[in-house]
């Protein structure tokens, strides 16, 4: 897969190509519904296939403060599109030139001059342009116009309800891990590289990889039975802890995770995490040794889970 970032990075190999754009946070099953038609008609064409989207998400840039949280980080995003069948990523700065573009500017200037678009997949509610004032029917009369095949991709559901990520978020929020792993295709899953850290775990017997969200906010709180890939040839288990730690006076969101039956030096690896079950939410506790009494518990509930799940 290769990754082009930014418009001025495309080049004259770069046009010919089958389109679809979004946010794809999560790259939940709704998502790979579309990666999926897109590859095939990329196929049919025998023309590259092809990820756009924008960074910060247009919604984001617009309303920084009242954003829900991301599912993924960009690197989480891009780790897991090498995975789909897909030929190139498209990463575009969302900033003040990109939101001024009128929706007629957006297809002549990209779609066409900088893709040569062939044919293009979007959501039946996409909206691009200027205060949003591309929609479906525009991008349907431009590609009659111009050349190009269009496409709205009917909503995807399960149990009868749409698959989306805010969906999705509902579930973690809800601990309902279960759920969220239905729309995923896959457990809900954060990476980062392991970070030194004040060591207090290790101080109390249970040492942690200690991860940094680097986000504004997680998706997920709490405490859960995880499995980490990365280290070892098969998944490890263990028990994973996000949250801000406040019987220790944490203040920003971190992710621990403790690994069953290991000892390693790991510090700088770069690790993914599977969530699998919550255990309990974070809270605070009067002391220490109370907290490491919880944290023994947890360690138990945990091990106790992949028992039973074998």
């Amino acid at each position: 897969m290769e990754l082009i970032r930014g418009l001025h990075n495309l080049r004259p190999d770069h046009r010919g190509c089958v389109v679809t754009i979004g946010n794809f946070d999560g790259i939940h099953l709704g998502h790979q519904a579309v990666i999926t038609q897109l590859h095939e008609r990329a196929q049919a064409l025998a023309v590259p296939s092809l990820i756009m989207f924008f960074e910060p998400q247009p919604a984001e840039y617009f309303r920084p403060q009242a954003m829900p949280a991301r599912l993924m980080r960009l690197r989480e995003k891009l780790l897991t599109l090498r995975e789909q069948p897909i030929d190139r990523v498209l990463c575009v700065r969302f900033d003040d030139r990109v939101a001024a573009l009128d929706a007629e500017v957006f297809i002549e200037q990209i779609l066409r001059r900088g893709l040569d678009a062939r044919y293009v997949v979007v959501g039946d509610d996409f909206r691009f342009g200027h205060k949003r004032r591309g929609d479906l029917d525009m991008l349907v009369r431009a590609g009659r116009q111009h050349g190009f095949d269009v496409a709205a991709m009917p909503t995807f559901r399960i149990d009868g309800e749409r698959v989306s990520s805010t969906r999705i978020r509902a579930a973690l929020a809800a601990g309902d891990l279960t759920t969220a792993a239905k729309l995923l295709g896959r457990p809900y899953r954060m990476c980062g590289r392991v970070a030194h850290g004040d060591k207090i775990g290790r101080q109390i017997g249970v040492p942690t990889a200690n991860i940094a969200l680097h986000r504004r906010h997680a998706a997920i709180q709490g405490i859960f039975a995880v499995k980490t890939s990365g280290l070892s040839a098969k998944p490890l288990a263990g028990v994973a802890s996000i949250g801000t730690r406040p019987t220790v006076g944490g203040v920003k969101p971190l992710l621990e995770v403790h690994l069953f039956d290991f000892d390693g030096e790991i510090y700088g690896r770069h690790i993914a995490v599977d969530f699998l079950h919550k255990l309990r939410d974070e809270r605070r506790f009067d002391s220490v040794e109370e907290m490491r009494a919880q944290i023994m518990d947890d360690i138990e509930r945990a091990r106790d889970y992949f028992v039973v799940r074998g």
